[in-house]
């Protein structure tokens, strides 16, 4: 990553912690916040209070480096949640901390010089200027910040380059694609050299394939530049790809935080349990997710063939010689020793539940 202007790891990088964060929208907000408390549901509490609860004490951190997915669906206040990240809305009740620092006691100044330097937000809209040229718009936050004209369009130049629109920085925003609109508020958001980077639905406009691509480059950008991301989603699959760990909401709330194979293996309630349906489970589970553990295992009843399996394996590669074979295969750790054992049976209970 050396030519890219970009460093690859960012020692400042602090996690994102939000503890017991509210936002309600209406006047009498104590009477709405205790009715939520309470766990009456958002439609009576719009009806008696005249309110409406978009985030429900919501509380999370973000890891350094992470791919941090929000997941919900529409109206389960997952947008409401990202944009009081960056106080684009003041939550109501609870705290926000972003390095350390209390963004909701933040000064004008502060809060323009933390959206300046630290944090960017690619929005699912674009957010172009249509009479700007694509790198214009790239070095746009530049120009807010005050760099010199020859300073950002070289960097904006990078970042152009970068998101593989080479060759298309002197275009306007009417003369590109979806996907490469989307490629330019990416490369707006990288521009500024942020510690944090914010996605609300960034994809979800594009077609199919484009959408994939679009994964796929984000996946691709998250392995060199390793910033801190959360990305904004009503789509699982696509949180099962890009997401070290995943946030599902509902009604407010976030009902579950884990890794995409821990929700998909141990689901919270129902309403996670009916996303996890169609997921293509041996894509997701490792061999350590459905293994009987050591301790639980009759070792003198145990006489599989054939080589062992890695506890980090994916189930996907294994599978094949467990529906073949039917018989147990040995689990082992990074030293070798025996850390568990593959029953088919169970296997077979994590993969066709139900």
């Amino acid at each position: 990553m050396a030519d890219s202007g970009i460093r690859p790891e960012r020692s400042s990088i602090r996690p994102i912690s939000a503890s017991g964060v509210w936002k309600v929208f209406g006047r009498r907000v104590a009477d709405a916040m205790q009715m939520a408390r309470d766990n009456v549901d958002q439609s009576t509490i719009l009806a008696e209070s005249g309110c409406v609860v978009a985030v429900k004490d919501a509380s999370f951190e973000v890891n350094r480096g992470e791919v941090f997915v929000v997941m919900g669906l529409s109206g389960s206040g997952k947008s409401t949640l990202i944009r009081c990240l960056s106080r684009l809305i003041d939550a109501t009740a609870g705290t926000v901390l972003i390095d350390g620092r209390d963004v909701g006691e933040m000064s004008d100044d502060e809060l323009r010089d933390l959206r300046r330097h630290t944090i960017s937000m690619v929005f699912q809209n674009y957010g172009l200027f249509p009479h700007r040229r694509v790198i214009d718009n790239v070095a746009f936050g530049l120009e807010v910040r005050g760099e010199e004209k020859e300073e950002r369009y070289q960097t904006a130049t990078k970042m152009i380059e970068l998101v593989g629109l080479d060759g298309w920085a002197d275009k306007y925003p009417e003369q590109l694609s979806g996907g490469m609109k989307q490629r330019v508020g990416l490369a707006r958001a990288l521009a500024v050299d942020p510690e944090i980077l914010l996605f609300d639905e960034p994809f979800s406009a594009l077609d199919p394939l484009i959408r994939r691509d679009m994964q796929d480059e984000l996946l691709g950008l998250q392995e060199r530049l390793h910033c801190t991301m959360v990305f904004i989603t009503h789509d699982f699959s696509e949180a099962l790809k890009i997401g070290d760990r995943i946030a599902i909401m509902r009604s407010g709330a976030i009902v579950q935080v884990g890794t995409p194979e821990e929700i998909v293996a141990h689901p919270a309630d129902d309403y996670v349990r009916d996303f996890t349906l169609d997921v293509p489970r041996h894509k997701v589970l490792s061999v350590g997710a459905v293994m009987a553990p050591a301790e639980s295992v009759d070792w003198a009843g145990v006489h599989p063939e054939g080589e062992p399996v890695a506890v980090s394996a994916s189930l996907e590669g294994v599978l094949p010689r467990l529906l073949t074979e039917g018989e147990p295969v040995v689990v082992v750790d990074d030293k070798g020793g025996r850390c568990g054992v593959l029953e088919p049976a169970v296997v077979s209970r994590y993969l066709w539940p139900g």
